[in-house]
């Protein structure tokens, strides 16, 4: 018993020290995993064109060192081929201002921050942005050859808000005149309406003025035949009864039946 007492005691020990030693080469290894393993990770699954994958591993290197620019900045690439812009968007300001040494890493920061921009017609701050970019690397042809791109498409864009702002400007005018032309159109209306009416009184007027003298004449001519008429039978009686008067007079006589 005495024995046996000692050896469960020793095997526990050892078993106590195979576990610690697992777990310090655990902990050493998680260690091990720092943010540029991550950042490693992340760029396998970028080039495989796993976007969403890779900004996982992005972000925890972003967990373990916040301040390491080439993770902020792969992130802002894993999020724009997402097209998640205005994520990127900050991502990439961010890594500008972390890359106080790396001039060409800041340089396509303030690039990635102008395609951006472009892709949303947003062309003066784009144009900024690859101003920024040719000041920290005047090399990069890609960069210049976009700005000039870039400035093309706004003064495009400047020609057809000018169009459209004459376009509503004649509208406009061409609305006014037309309304001022049929205000006038119907003014006139109106007032040709009132000069047919007036007109149409006066030769109502005119034509009752007309026709009372010809009542009148009428009237008179009716009164003059009807008074020769009566002149006239007035005396073919006279001459009638003068006539019976100076023949003699004959006796009737009775017929006997």
């Amino acid at each position: 018993m005495y024995l046996i007492y000692h050896i469960i005691p020793t095997l526990r020990l050892r078993r106590l020290c195979l576990l610690l030693g697992l777990l310090l080469v655990s902990t050493v290894a998680a260690l091990a995993q720092n943010d540029r393993t991550f950042i490693r990770q992340g760029n396998r699954q970028y080039r495989a064109r796993k976007w969403t994958a890779a900004e996982v591993q992005y972000r925890k290197a972003i967990a373990r060192n916040a301040n390491n620019p080439q993770a902020v900045y792969n992130l802002g690439c894993a999020l724009m081929m997402q097209q998640k812009d205005s994520l990127a968007m900050q991502q990439f300001a961010k890594s500008a201002d972390l890359q106080t040494t790396n001039k060409i890493r800041r340089a396509k920061s303030f690039h990635n921050m102008g395609v951006i921009m472009q892709n949303h017609q947003e062309f003066a701050k784009a144009i900024e942005c690859y101003k920024m970019a040719l000041r920290n690397n005047p090399q990069d042809n890609e960069t210049r050859y976009n700005l000039a791109l870039c400035k093309h498409q706004l003064k495009n864009q400047k020609n057809r808000q000018n169009q459209n702002k004459n376009k509503s400007g004649n509208d406009k005018n061409n609305k006014d005149k037309q309304n001022k032309k049929n205000k006038d159109q119907n003014k006139d209306q109106n007032k040709n309406k009132d000069q047919n009416k007036q007109k149409n009184n006066q030769n109502k007027d005119k034509n009752n003025q007309s026709q009372k003298p010809e009542q009148d004449k009428m009237s008179r001519d009716n009164a003059e035949q009807l008074l020769n008429a009566a002149v006239q039978q007035e005396k073919a009686t006279k001459q009638k009864m003068q006539k019976a008067m100076s023949q003699p007079r004959r006796r009737q006589y009775d017929k006997n039946w």
